[in-house]
């Protein structure tokens, strides 16, 4: 079992030897969207490692490509469902903000400010920022993107 610390929350998860990311943030009872069903594909696994990336595996080529499409990537970003853990001391910083996955769900909250950052499953850019009123007009632009959701997920179904 290896130690994983999860931040801004300073807990502490074990999970095995191999296992990846996403399976700490699971294990910590996070909800984490995973549009693309932990294939790499999407954005909603994002997390930065501020300590122990020595730890993990290397990044697989299409989390490289995924990276280079997000926006708000750092030199320590990584995919949670992309990166096994191979020793103890990692320390991850999970962003602050929420994902959308549903047009439906956004349009629950029109008329009220959001709490927190609304952030792009795909890009992972802030849809709608902490304290902006959430409108029905910026609600409607956005249902292009539920449809790339969708066409991502049966994208990497194909690929099974």
């Amino acid at each position: 079992m290896k130690q994983v610390t999860l931040q801004p929350l300073n807990d502490h998860v074990s999970i095995k030897t191999e296992a990846n990311l996403l399976e700490a943030l699971l294990a910590n009872k996070l909800d984490v969207i995973m549009a693309c069903k932990g294939r790499g594909l999407c954005a909603t696994c994002l997390v930065h490692v501020t300590a122990g990336q020595e730890q993990l595996t290397p990044m697989t080529d299409v989390e490289k490509r995924r990276l280079g499409r997000i926006t708000t990537t750092k030199n320590n970003s990584r995919l949670a469902c992309q990166a096994r853990v191979m020793g103890d001391g990692v320390v991850v910083e999970v962003p602050e903000g929420m994902y959308m996955e549903s047009v439906q769900d956004l349009m629950a909250l029109v008329g009220r400010r959001a709490e927190q950052d609304i952030l792009n499953p795909i890009s992972g850019e802030v849809l709608i920022a902490a304290g902006k009123l959430i409108t029905r007009s910026k609600v409607q632009t956005l249902e292009s993107l539920e449809a790339d959701i969708l066409e991502l997920r049966n994208k990497s179904s194909d690929r099974l």
